[in-house]
């Protein structure tokens, strides 16, 4: 009994911290030595830090990338000993983009300003105002993300704030791509499938075709074989004819046949 009563004053003190700490204005907590208003103001710091930088190196055409090539490094190593740090400049990528997507940044929305802390990780939200150039507006939220308990800064995100229509939207545009996706290698394995089908089919034919000359080749054998015979027994008919004539003409001569030399027989 009396281990029930400890166990459920066990709970109830749970409770009873977590309403406590429900209630508690996030203004007056102690965040590992900074106050609301310090990461505030650190957050506009940054923000301040990466509209700056983005612009310049929009205006100079350079990258992220082109800062951490040796032929920049100049830079590089002047932005970091001014202060700048690598998660700002590594910020700047998405700045841009976003500025490409939705315009020029306008206004920052104080009031929205949120502190949030999960296991070891701190962060800091923002809402920033957008307007491109056709006067549409779009919200992003700037964020800093801490390491809790040395309180240093390990990234720096820019995410636009879409609506559930344009959610959906990106949903089904997704869809659509995934499945024109999974519909065109199903179609590609298909064709080929197909092609495998057609190769038994075209080495047939290639036999056929082999056959073919094999059998004119032995047709034009005989053929001159043929020929060949034809020309001996032309041959030989002629030497009979020969000696039938010499004979005859020798016979009513009166004389032998070595004395006659036959040189031509033109058949009529």
């Amino acid at each position: 009994m009396k281990k029930k009563i400890a166990l459920m004053l066990c709970i109830l003190t749970v409770l009873a911290g977590m309403l406590s700490g429900c209630g508690t204005d996030p203004k007056t907590v102690d965040y590992n030595g900074y106050t609301y208003d310090e990461l505030f103001n650190a957050a506009y710091v940054d923000l301040q830090m990466v509209q700056g930088l983005a612009g310049d190196m929009a205006t100079n055409d350079l990258t992220v990338e082109d800062l951490h090539n040796h032929n920049y490094s100049s830079i590089y190593d002047y932005l970091i000993s001014s202060g700048v740090t690598d998660a700002q400049i590594e910020a700047t990528t998405a700045w841009n983009e976003v500025a490409d997507e939705f315009g020029t940044f306008t206004s920052v929305d104080d009031d929205s300003f949120k502190v949030d802390k999960a296991g070891k990780t701190l962060t800091t939200d923002i809402n920033l105002l957008f307007t491109a150039d056709d006067g549409s507006t779009k919200t992003i939220v700037f964020e800093v993300v801490y390491e809790y308990y040395s309180m240093e800064v390990t990234g720096i995100s820019i995410n636009p704030q879409y609506s559930m229509g344009e959610k959906l939207a990106k949903a089904g545009l997704n869809t659509l791509i995934s499945m024109s996706i999974v519909f065109a290698v199903l179609i590609l394995i298909s064709l080929i499938i197909y092609a495998f089908n057609l190769f038994p089919y075209l080495e047939k034919k290639k036999q056929e075709k082999a056959k073919a000359k094999s059998a004119v080749a032995e047709n034009a054998d005989v053929v001159t074989q043929i020929e060949k015979r034809e020309e001996q027994q032309s041959v030989t008919d002629d030497t009979e004819l020969i000696a039938v004539i010499a004979a005859a003409i020798a016979a009513s001569e009166g004389t032998s046949t070595s004395d006659f030399v036959v040189r031509t027989i033109n058949r009529r």
